[in-house]
């Protein structure tokens, strides 16, 4: 496995191999958030295929309740490894560990990120990568369906915090 940063001409293979929900593209969302330096888009080959992808998001959490308690701390965002059989297999520590080398070489001093409550197998992962529980917020997004039907969620999460020093 490889873990390189996003390329433009990859966001087409993460379209294809790494499908998100809605009509718009997730892949080319977070690129272009790289692109105008607000993140850093992170993802795991095997093969030449991607089977991973973060963001490390810059400027930190959305969620104001976070924000309020973590300001200018970086977030890893949308950590997921697809397909889901190649779950467990240290994609996503991989991911996240070269999220946190990337912060660590900015000079950040903690690194964050947000688990869904009902992500027990998440949780158990991050936690023994260090992070630990902080904040309780609900991560709020829309997507639109092929139809341009906007669909909102609100996953209730808790944010979790690593110190890097």
């Amino acid at each position: 496995m490889r873990i390189s940063e996003c390329r433009e001409e990859d966001v087409g293979l993460l379209d294809k191999h790494m499908p998100s929900p809605g009509a718009d593209s997730f892949h080319q969302r977070r690129y272009a958030r790289q692109c105008a330096g607000a993140g850093t888009y992170l993802v795991a080959w095997r093969d030449d295929l991607p089977v991973g992808s973060c963001e490390v998001r810059w400027d930190g959490c959305a969620a104001p309740e976070v924000q309020a308690v973590h300001a200018g701390c970086p977030e890893v965002n949308g950590l997921g490894v697809w397909p889901e059989t190649l779950r467990s297999q240290g994609i996503g520590t991989g991911l996240i560990r070269e999220a946190e080398r990337l912060a660590t070489a900015r000079g950040c001093r903690s690194i964050g990120l947000g688990v869904e409550r009902n992500n027990p197998r998440a949780r158990a992962l991050y936690r023994r990568l260090g992070y630990r529980p902080s904040t309780p917020y609900l991560d709020c997004w829309s997507y639109a369906d092929g139809a341009g039907v906007v669909h909102r969620v609100a996953d209730a999460c808790t944010y979790m915090v690593k110190d890097l020093a």
